[in-house]
């Protein structure tokens, strides 16, 4: 329990960091100044406890927006290298036409129209004759066009790999030190969190996610979502009761938010971005009224959480920092949408 002004000062410091950072895909971190006004009172603490969550669910969700940005740069590289060796596989394949002009001596020039002049034993021999050179020279000039094209795209493929690479190498090295500063300051608040007394962290993880609800049977849950898939998902979401939060985690012994959804879906064979905004924007979208056991439930605009619905007005969801997975109702604060993806 906070009692001084010195761990007032501690409490804002991790809140107002928290708070600066807003890394959209891979932005700079702003650096922030402590405000003149810390709280005092472990009321004011815990209320601050409760909005740096927030703003850490928050960010946890643009960290996984930014995961998404750079597994696309590098799936592009990727791309952009195999098409570069494509070029270059195509470049090679003029080599023999190349040795074999180069190796004949064949230019084209006057000296060749002279030869067949000379050797020509009648006019019908010196007009196939030169038919055949013209014939030869317009072939070598194909051959040599079509190298020139060839060079030049194998070229500029290369280049836009290097490119592609370069940027994606870039991308990740920018989300590996956004990971660090938001894991940063998620352990300063889970250590701050602690210093609450039991009472305050019931209230503030209350005020997040709701108060925890007894867990209905996961046969009984099952058998109500409409298919297979749906019911496979809500059996694994309710396996994971009492996992704890971990930050980024999919499983299978720590989960975050969208971590534990992807978890359940991918028992079911169905695969998920682990991101609350890009999970809310699969399947058919779904109104509170017509909410299905599997369904998935989201939160905030934008979108940076999300649960898995179990019917009967509950969720399944990994709730917040510091906080294991468990039940809850659906209907809370922050409640945007929900959409079926089996």
């Amino acid at each position: 329990m906070l009692r001084n002004r010195t761990s007032g000062r501690r409490w804002s410091g991790a809140v107002v960091a928290a708070a600066g950072l807003t890394a959209v895909l891979l932005a700079p971190v702003p650096a922030s100044a402590a405000p003149s006004d810390p709280p005092a009172t472990a009321e004011e603490a815990a209320e601050l406890v409760e909005r740096t969550a927030q703003q850490l669910t928050a960010l946890d969700e643009q960290v996984h927006q930014a995961e998404l940005a750079v597994a696309a740069q590098q799936q592009a590289a990727a791309a952009a290298d195999a098409a570069a060796d494509a070029a270059e596989a195509t470049l090679a394949q003029y080599a023999p036409a190349i040795r074999a002009i180069a190796q004949n001596g064949y230019t084209g020039s006057t000296q060749s129209r002279v030869a067949a002049f000379l050797g020509s034993e009648s006019a019908d021999d010196l007009v196939a004759q030169m038919t055949m050179l013209d014939l030869i020279a317009d072939h070598t000039d194909g051959v040599l066009a079509e190298v020139s094209v060839a060079q030049t795209q194998a070229e500029q493929a290369r280049t836009d790999a290097d490119a592609a690479a370069a940027e994606a190498a870039a991308a990740l090295g920018a989300l590996h030190e956004q990971q660090a500063q938001v894991q940063a300051q998620a352990d300063e608040y889970e250590a701050e969190f602690a210093r609450l007394t039991a009472a305050e962290q019931v209230r503030v993880t209350t005020a997040l996610a709701g108060p925890v609800l007894e867990a209905p049977s996961a046969a009984v849950a099952a058998a109500a979502a409409p298919g297979p898939a749906a019911a496979t998902a809500v059996q694994t979401a309710l396996g994971q009761i009492g996992d704890p939060y971990v930050w980024g985690a999919s499983g299978p012994d720590g989960f975050d938010c969208s971590g534990l959804t992807q978890y359940a879906y991918a028992a079911a064979g169905i695969s998920l971005p682990h991101s609350s905004k890009a999970q809310s924007t699969m399947g058919t979208p779904v109104s509170r009224a017509d909410l299905v056991p599997g369904d998935i439930v989201y939160f905030y605009s934008p979108v940076s959480h999300v649960g898995l619905y179990i019917g009967d007005g509950k969720m399944v969801h990994a709730r917040t920092f510091g906080q294991p997975v468990a039940v809850t109702s659906v209907d809370q604060a922050g409640y945007r949408g929900a959409v079926r993806v089996a």
